[in-house]
Order: structure tokens, then sequence, then C-alpha cells
């Protein structure tokens, strides 16, 4: 029998595999824009936490992920059930709406990926590397996994039972990567030198190309989640894109007036904003809201990366103040913005649809949060406890690079110690092999 004959869409399937590759570029982008905004002594260290999370997660997720966040639900909506643990029955014949269930197991996989990757911004510069090999995988099992089901899963309680909307991930991946990286920045603590030392980025053309790169997969990432080369996947695309330029637009206007100067930092910041949050909304809203979305985001998650230093919370690289809050500000907007064309059915406050909707998403908001902070932030305390999960401080002040993976960025070494001109920074290769 053909795969035409068994109900698998070509043109769909082709979209769809396209859009997986687009999105697994996205944690390769995500290391770029996270490496470029550390200092160099933690670069590689950086690079790595990402690019670590691409394994460590695919094997828990082909292990018994995506059976429990998209099998059958087996407890009132909370989880699925174990009946594809190793990917067991599904075979190149099995499907998905009108692609190959294969497929699709990998195209969701490409999402846990990067939230846990995300995560890594809240807590660089101070981890101890051995213990987030361990967090990743008990993360994406405890937190991911269960949050997926809730919300795209069969049965899950958030869409089946609360009737909260979520397009492409605003709950499953931008409000739970938020709150577990505050959870987890608050278990370790701030860096040293937190609000006293400067720790602006070290190389800003690389945080500008990860930016790109981000927002190239972020195609794959919203307009794939139609799960078809389809009209609603072109206007999820449209709205990613224009959501983007208003979240720079937005960022940069705040800087202009705020403080004079309008940043690449910043663009680069406002762009990611403004994706984060047409994530939930990109397939409920019209263009018009998808504008109006975007602005909100960077003009808000500007102001938002600031809380950090008044509420004493050290989040490394802003994973609170751009993907929590933008994730937040996106989920709620489909309550105000969403149109039965985007739809098929529900409207949002402003097209008529009153309050109801708008509720159901505050509800799915504060429980996901809630939910994620406060099982993230009992995992990081007991690996904290068990093995430790802050750096020594000495291996923080000369640089996880050197000490975890005896490399450095650049030629050069380290910078930014206070050695002169011409003296090693590097020590020797015994050291390193005794910190490490």
């Amino acid at each position: 029998m053909s795969f035409a004959a068994q109900g698998i869409d070509t043109g769909d399937t082709a979209w769809l595999l396209a859009a997986t590759a687009l999105v697994l570029l996205m944690t390769p982008g995500l290391a770029l824009f996270y490496g470029g905004m550390v200092r160099t002594k933690s670069v590689l260290n950086m690079l790595m936490m990402s690019f670590v999370s691409i394994a460590l997660v695919t094997v828990v997720w082909l292990a018994a992920g995506y059976s429990l966040a998209f099998g059958d639900d087996t407890f009132g909506g909370l989880i699925g059930n174990l009946k594809h643990a190793g990917m067991s029955g599904l075979g190149p014949d099995s499907v998905h709406g009108t692609v190959p269930t294969l497929l699709f197991a990998t195209f969701q996989l490409t999402f846990a990926i990067i939230t846990a990757a995300l995560i890594s911004g809240a807590i660089a510069d101070r981890a101890k590397f051995g213990a987030w090999l361990v967090f990743v995988p008990v993360w994406a099992l405890l937190v991911y996994v269960p949050v997926a089901h809730w919300v795209w899963g069969p049965g899950g309680w958030v869409l089946d039972k609360l009737g909260a909307l979520d397009f492409a991930g605003g709950l499953p991946v931008e409000i739970t990567s938020g709150a577990s990286g505050l959870a987890l920045a608050l278990v370790l603590g701030p860096r040293l030198g937190f609000k006293k030392d400067a720790m602006r980025p070290h190389n800003l053309p690389m945080v500008v190309l990860g930016a790109g790169l981000l927002w190239f997969g972020w195609f794959g990432f919203n307009a794939g989640s139609a799960l078809g080369a389809n009209g609603l996947a072109a206007a999820a695309f449209l709205n990613t894109l224009a959501a983007g330029c208003t979240g720079l637009l937005g960022w940069l206007f705040v800087e202009q007036k705020r403080d004079g100067h309008p940043t690449t930092l910043g663009a680069a910041s406002g762009a990611v904003a403004g994706l984060v949050a047409i994530t939930p909304s990109c397939g409920s809203v019209s263009l018009l809201g998808a504008l109006v979305v975007g602005l909100a985001a960077g003009v808000v998650c500007s102001y938002a990366v600031g809380w950090k230093f008044k509420l004493n919370y050290d989040d490394s690289l802003d994973v609170v103040g751009v993907h929590l809050v933008g994730g937040v500000i996106g989920t709620l907007l489909i309550g105000v913005f969403a149109v039965k064309e985007m739809t098929g059915g529900t409207e949002g406050l402003l097209y008529g649809g009153g309050l109801a909707q708008l509720g159901k998403q505050l509800v799915a908001v504060v429980a996901v949060g809630a939910y994620a902070f406060l099982v993230t932030y009992g995992i990081g305390k007991l690996i904290d406890k068990v093995m430790g999960f802050r750096a020594d401080e000495e291996h923080e002040h000369t640089g996880l690079d050197l000490t975890v993976h005896a490399e450095t960025a650049y030629d050069h070494g380290v910078l930014g110690h206070g050695a002169p001109v011409g003296a090693s920074s590097v020590p020797s290769a015994q050291k390193v092999k005794s910190q490490a």
C-alpha cells in the first residue's frame, strides 16, 4: 500500500520535514545568541549547554517523553500513557493527521529541545556542567512533558477541559522556560559581582547572528505548527514576521526614549521578544493583532529585563524578562485579539467574544507558570543538595571554559581578568585538568 493511500499528504509532509529542520536549527542559533551575550571566559560553556540539550532531550523523548506527552490520556488530562515508549508501534506507515507520526514526533521533539536549552540563559556563568547534565533529562520528563500533554496532548486539560488556546508553544515553551529559569536562578543565587561588575556581551555580531538564526527557525516553529502546507500556515508565517518586526521597533523606541541610544543588543532582543509573544497567538489573531502583540512585547519586555536589578534575582541573559514576560503577553492577548477566521469560532474581547476567553488564558498562564516554577525549584534544590549545582567560586572567577572544558573560545585566551598584555592567561594543562 502506498503512503498516499494511507492518508499521508506529500505536500504537508514535505513542509513539516522542512519546518522540523528549521526548529532544530533554533537551538544552535540560541547557542550563538547566548554565547555572544556572556563574557569571553564562559562562551564555550554556554554553547555546550545548548548543544548537549539536543542529545539529552532526544534520548528522553524517544524513551518515554513522546508517549507521555502525546499518548492517550490516563489521568484526568494530566499525562499520557506509555504505549509508545521507545517509539514502539510507530512505524513508517503510522499517520498523524496527514503526516507520518514519526515526523510529528520529531517535530515536537525539537520544541522540547529548545525549551530546555532556553533555561540555561538564566544561570549562565555559574552552573556546574555535570549538574546541568542531570537537570535537563529530569526536567524534561517532570516539567515539559506534562505541560505539553496539558496543552497539546489528547485529552489534555488546558485545551480540552479549560478551552485555552496556544497555537505554537506560549505555555509549554515560553512560560515554562521562563518560570523554570527564574526558579533555577533563585536556587543558584547571583553571579559573582552581580550589580557591581560590568557584565556586557562580549560579541554583539554573534548575538545578532544567533537572533537571525532564531528568527529564521521561528517560521518553522510557528508556521510548522499548522501541520500542513495550507492557508493557516501562511497566516502564521506572516504573523511571525510582522510581530518580530514590531517587537524590534518597540524595543528600540524605548531605548531611544529612555537611554538616548538604540542598541544592537536591543534590536536583537526586541525581535526575539516579539517572536516569543506571537508564538502562542500566531494561529489565533489577525495581521493587525500580530502587529500589536509584537509591539506590546517589545515595549514591555524592554522594561522587564531590568526588574532583576530591583528584585535582586540574577537572570543572567534575561530568560525571565523576555521569554516569561513575552510568553504571558502573547498568551493573554489571544483573549483580546482572537478572530474566528483564524480560530474557527473563538473570538477575543475586541471582536465581541467578551471576557470569557481572556479568563481561560489567564488560568492557563497561572497554572503552567506556577507548576513549572515549583517543580523546577524542587529539582534544582535536590540536585544542589546531592551534587551541588553552583560552580566553585574559583572556577566561576577563572571562567568555566577553562576549568570545565579545558578550552578557550579565542587564541588569546580569556580576557577581562586584568592580566597585562602579553601575560599568559591560560593555566597549565595540569592545573586545568585538576580543576575540571
